[in-house]
């Protein structure tokens, strides 16, 4: 019965690996809470881009770049920033002073300094933040058994002491400024969650954390290893388990080497967390850190205030590649160049669809299309949210459809093609894309609709023509041909008294379809008429613009009708 789901062994040595639960036991029973619970607000978003993003760059930030960048990430709105390293280079060092001396820091943020557990560099990042109105002094340490083996030399008691020795050091260089503590117990992930509490709670008491002093503990998935909910079910254990939870903000550092440090994130935020740390677009080391972007974005398409500005994303976008020196994929979640784009021709259409009802939908509700619920296949957030227009949502290549083709041609030149006419056009677009596979641009297909459709009837044989109405319900049509040939029809209508002049001449013709409408008034008071027709047997499109309707209509049937004879004579 399992023969459909044979599959060939890899031949890769997967058994050198072990799984995260032989590796580190999480003690969380039946009864977890996270699964069932939903976000309600935004975190606390703390953006390490200045200090653990900028260690993960070919070429760390000089002074400027980082000026930029922390100019960028107060714009935005954060209120807690991780400006640095102080301890680890000069450079970083001397940002923190600037940060310091020029008063550069808004009133309403605070700054995060980094520091190892080392006596010196505890002195050394306390002298980077004299004049800083408020800072909050981040320890870290490794925890976990690999960490404390290999690289530490250090057992638990060993390892615990070094952390508090490094705590006492830190509470009295403090004294009684302005200054609140963070400790990372890192790669708590993998670290037993028993340690790393006993650890925290230790913490918590030394620094005396108080409901207006709170001690932050952040919990960083340092290297994943292991599915989102198992981080979700450590971090639920430690915040069932915080000694004075009321006067501790819990907080998340998620890195991205599985590729899930958003859903690690949403996880610990439904789980208990309050804080989390991550950086614009993921940049980090590996992998990468979680991306506050996305994250704050998903809470945005939930109606959850994210707490942030990133009303003009292409200008985020530009600010931080600048900074970073790294492109944002075109891919990437909410920010890339095609994340909004469609070329897949069911897609398309669903996205024109939805784009009309949503406009017919805010004209109803009286507001304007910004302003209306947003509910339009294919699209979670509107563009336009995020200050792009709708220009890019759909683009053309020899996967589309009439759908995305008449979209373009409607929001760029205003024409509202009749749907046999898209099907038609359609088939021209999908023979001019389909030997280079190379996107159509809206200019390209407009020159392509152009000389189909309308350039046919512009090199009319017809020197001169006129209709009239003679009697009710009668018209009349006159025309001479450039050869001097003169034509003359009678018809309930100028179009079958065009025709039964045509007919005269020996062209049959039988109009099919008939359409026309203003064109968009920027264009000018024009109109545009679309006919299709049966000629000599043989069905075709035509259509022609001009200040006069009769006009567009007259010369629409002689582009369908030349459009015919052009294909008997090739």
């Amino acid at each position: 019965m399992d023969d459909w789901n044979r599959q060939r062994p890899s031949g890769m040595p997967y058994h050198r690996y072990r799984p995260a639960h032989e590796r580190v036991t999480v003690p969380v029973g039946h009864d977890r809470a996270w699964p069932s619970r939903r976000i309600s607000h935004a975190p606390l978003w703390v953006p390490v881009d200045l200090r653990d993003g900028n260690q993960a760059l070919a070429e760390p930030m000089e002074p400027d770049r980082k000026r930029r960048m922390f100019a960028l990430l107060t714009a935005m709105g954060f209120k807690e920033i991780e400006v640095g390293y102080p301890s680890s280079s000069r450079l970083d060092f001397d940002f923190v002073r600037h940060l310091g001396e020029t008063g550069a820091v808004p009133d309403d943020v605070t700054v995060v300094v980094f520091t190892p557990a080392r006596p010196e560099l505890i002195d050394e990042t306390f002298a980077s933040i004299e004049g800083l109105p408020r800072a909050v002094v981040h320890l870290y340490t490794p925890t976990a058994p690999t960490w404390r083996d290999v690289v530490l030399g250090h057992d638990r008691r060993e390892l615990r002491t070094l952390i508090m020795d490094a705590a006492e050091r830190i509470a009295r260089l403090a004294g009684d400024r302005d200054v609140r503590f963070q400790f990372s117990p890192e790669s708590f992930n993998l670290t037993e969650p028993d340690y790393a509490l006993e650890i925290c709670n230790d913490l918590t008491a030394l620094w005396d954390a108080s409901p207006d002093r709170p001690v932050t503990h952040n919990l960083p998935a340092t290297v994943e290893v292991a599915t989102p909910n198992v981080y979700a079910d450590q971090i639920e254990y430690m915040h069932r388990h915080l000694d004075r939870r009321d006067a501790v903000i819990l907080s998340v550092h998620p890195h991205n080497d599985r590729g899930t440090g958003v859903a690690c994130a949403e996880l610990a935020l439904l789980a208990g967390a309050q804080r989390v740390e991550g950086c614009l677009f993921g940049n980090g080391e590996r992998t990468g850190n979680v991306d506050l972007v996305t994250l704050a974005l998903n809470l945005h398409t939930q109606g959850v205030d994210p707490m942030l500005d990133l009303s003009d994303i292409d200008e985020v976008r530009r600010v931080v590649e600048h900074c970073n020196r790294l492109p944002v994929p075109e891919r990437h979640p909410y920010a890339g160049d095609l994340v909004h784009t469609a070329f897949s021709g069911t897609h398309q259409d669903a996205i024109g669809k939805g784009l009309a009802h949503h406009a017919k939908r805010a004209a109803e509700l009286g507001v304007p299309p910004e302003q209306a619920p947003w509910d339009v296949p294919y699209l979670p957030i509107d563009p336009g949210d995020l200050g792009r227009d709708y220009q890019a949502v759909i683009r053309v290549n020899s996967q589309s459809g009439k759908g995305g083709i008449a979209y373009l041609l409607r929001t760029r030149y205003g024409l509202e093609l009749p749907r046999r006419l898209q099907i038609d056009f359609s088939s021209v677009v999908q023979r001019a894309t389909d030997g280079s596979g190379e996107e159509i641009t809206a200019e390209q297909l407009w020159e392509l609709f152009h000389a189909t459709y309308l350039a046919p009837g512009e090199t009319s044989a017809l020197a001169e023509w006129s209709t009239a109405e003679t009697a009710p319900g009668t018209h009349v049509f006159t025309g001479m041909l450039r050869s001097g040939l003169r034509l003359y029809g009678t018809g309930n209508g100028p179009l079958s008294a065009l025709t039964a002049a045509l007919a005269a001449d020996g062209i049959d013709v039988d109009i099919l379809h008939y359409a026309e409408h203003a064109l968009d008034p920027g264009r000018g008071s024009r109109a545009i008429a679309y006919v299709e027709a049966r000629v000599g047997g043989v069905t075709s499109w035509g259509a022609a613009q001009d200040t006069s309707v009769l006009t567009a209509s007259v010369h629409a049937v002689l582009a369908a009708v030349n459009r015919v004879i052009e294909r008997a004579a090739v």
